[in-house]
């Protein structure tokens, strides 16, 4: 069957805010041209279609394709799975560039909605994390994306104003901050969320971070603080007040999962209030995430965990305030100085995004934006 050349041009200028004029000035060619290009009824010589894919910051793939009669299949594309668990063939996944290679990031679905994926995992391989994806469609994988690994509920917010003011998506890996730590430090993702606090000194994130990245390459910002406390039923049907209920043999508990700093903060306050883990009923049950874990509270499989403000928020859920956390974003210098992550810390200084952070999530952004190490 005859192949017919088929263009995405008028759907990817659309979605740069990019009038057919403007384009045509660019190009040096006339208003009409574009029009035709768009509607298929000219086809560009390689020299236009290499201008229009430079002007669009796309590659000439995305713009320009074959259309046949038989439609061949992707290739696998080779990737590298972040997720504290196994991967598990037909896994739906986020795509996003890596430092050496392709990256997967797992989507969960809410109870309404099926989760946005580029791709699904289509082979899984011996090496820990290593898969073969079976691409959706790659017009659909951006080209400015920023991947943040972290357990901030409030990523969601972020990323839709990052993506609003400048284009760029934010890609959000779920990790407690000890493995985002860790993923930083293998140059697996661009930014790391945590939230831990050394014992000893009170200090938060910083000697953790020195301790990864002894190398000293690294910026750390001040993304919030939060309050971190006990969820709990609407209406407090167990009476819950305080860690010591937790021991309470009618009380259902989930824990977070080891590197987390919730799990840290819970060992500690365990320990001081001299309850053991066998007394908590649930302390080996464990969810990766602060929404997960109130999602567990919502649905009436437990009756308490230790999450943050915003994710009892979320569900509509009761809350007790036991601990302030300061949650900071860090990056190599180097990650720091693209333009990707520019447009991601001028978000940070939006009046707009600290609204909704004060009023949707409850946290304190008074140090929103603030460089600490």
């Amino acid at each position: 069957m005859r192949a017919k050349v088929q263009n995405r041009l008028g759907s990817i200028r659309k979605s740069r805010g990019i009038g057919a004029s403007d384009l045509a000035q660019r190009v040096k060619v006339r208003r009409q041209t574009i029009y035709a290009i768009e509607a298929g009824t000219y086809v560009p010589n390689t020299e236009l279609a290499l201008k229009l894919a430079h002007e669009l910051g796309v590659g000439i793939d995305e713009l320009f394709s074959l259309k046949e009669g038989i439609r061949r299949p992707r290739p696998p594309v080779a990737a590298e799975v972040l997720s504290a668990g196994a991967p598990v063939k037909g896994q739906p996944v986020r795509i996003c560039r890596g430092a050496a290679s392709w990256i997967g990031v797992p989507v969960s679905a809410s109870p309404v909605f099926l989760p946005i994926a580029d791709a699904i995992v289509e082979r899984t391989a011996r090496s820990k994390g290593r898969v073969d994806l079976m691409v959706l469609s790659s017009d659909e994988v951006p080209r400015r994306q920023l991947l943040l690994a972290g357990c901030d509920p409030a990523a969601s917010l972020v990323a839709h104003e990052v993506r609003r003011g400048s284009g760029l998506e934010v890609v959000t890996a779920m990790a407690s901050s000890r493995l985002a730590l860790e993923w930083l430090k293998d140059g697996k993702v661009h930014v790391a969320g945590t939230h831990l606090e050394d014992p000893q000194t009170g200090e938060f994130n910083l000697p953790f971070v020195r301790k990864a990245l002894p190398d000293g390459d690294f910026r750390v910002v001040t993304f919030a603080w939060w309050e971190a406390g006990l969820v709990i039923a609407a209406g407090n049907p167990k009476s819950i007040r305080g860690i010591e209920d937790l021991a309470r043999k009618n009380v259902k508990f989930v824990n977070r999962e080891l590197g987390s700093g919730s799990r840290a903060l819970l060992d500690r306050l365990r320990d001081d209030a001299g309850i053991g883990k066998r007394s908590i009923q649930g302390y080996d049950r464990v969810v990766y995430g602060h929404l997960a874990a109130a999602h567990f509270v919502f649905s009436r499989e437990v009756d308490v965990c230790l999450a943050t403000r915003s994710a009892a928020q979320a569900f509509g859920l009761d809350f007790i305030p036991l601990h302030r956390e300061r949650y900071d974003l860090v990056m190599r210098r180097r990650t720091a100085e693209l333009p990707a992550a520019r447009a991601f810390l001028d978000a940070l200084q939006h009046a707009a995004l600290r609204r909704k952070l004060e009023v949707l999530a409850g946290y304190d952004t008074s140090e929103t934006g603030t460089v600490v190490g």
